[in-house]
């Protein structure tokens, strides 16, 4: 972002492009995580299938394994993390990634391990 402006800011993260709302759905590496794999890195984009925890809002403490990414949004949904609407129906309830922690990666991926470093 060149400007400081808060409406300016709402506006670059309104109408961002795919590759730059990735980088808005980072979160931090519990201090744990970080120490077993040796990463140097504060935060990573969250993925389904991470071990998250939750740190604010009235499910602030609850762990449970990521299950969507919305990037059009920029929300986190975790398994074990609902609530019911009207009709009884169990909704998933969308949570910012900056309100949790990674406690555990997905490493499927080939290229996150190289992107970490881990080969």
């Amino acid at each position: 972002m060149d400007s400081a402006k808060p409406r300016k800011q709402r506006k670059g993260r309104f109408n961002a492009d795919t590759h730059t709302r990735q980088k808005l759905v980072h979160s931090h590496i519990a201090k744990e995580l970080k120490a077993k794999l040796n990463i140097k890195k504060r935060s990573i984009a969250v993925r389904k299938g991470d071990t998250v925890k939750v740190m604010g809002g009235s499910n602030a403490g609850k762990t449970g394994k990521v299950n969507r990414v919305d990037l059009g949004r920029g929300f986190v949904y975790i398994e074990g993390i609902i609530r019911k609407n009207s009709k009884g129906k169990e909704l998933m309830i969308p949570i910012r990634p900056s309100k949790v922690y990674i406690t555990d990666l997905d490493m499927s991926d080939k290229l996150r391990k190289a992107k970490l470093g881990l080969s």
